[in-house]
């Protein structure tokens, strides 16, 4: 089946209307006024480019900082192991030296004589 024939002047006034919903979406600069259909449709382009490298910057730029999130996410888990195990060597210390100290030195009223 044949897709039905659009009259000649209908495609040229659907054409002129993408052109100018393309100028809008464009920067054209200082020519916006005056332009040709190559170069609206060369400045398009090259906007497209554009867009294009921003674009795979942007990627490029995401994948990097989520190597470099991961990266301190590993740091500080491994740090946080460090502290547990630093903490739990201070707690042990504090609690020897702590059990110790009451065993060796006496009471305060003691130690001066005087009675409790």
């Amino acid at each position: 089946e044949a897709e039905p024939a659009v009259c000649s002047p209908c495609r040229r006034a659907q054409l002129r209307l993408c052109l100018e919903r393309l100028k809008g979406l464009v920067p054209l600069g200082a020519a916006a006024g005056r332009h040709t259909t190559l170069s609206l449709l060369t400045r398009a382009r090259l906007h497209i480019q554009k867009l294009e490298d921003q674009e795979r910057r942007a990627l490029h730029q995401i994948e990097q900082l989520q190597r470099e999130q991961r990266h301190l996410q590993r740091q500080l888990e491994k740090l946080g192991v460090e502290r547990v195990r630093i903490d739990s060597i201070g707690s042990s210390l504090s609690s020897e030296r702590s059990d110790s100290d009451q065993g060796e030195s006496p009471p305060r009223g003691a130690a001066a004589g005087r009675p409790g």
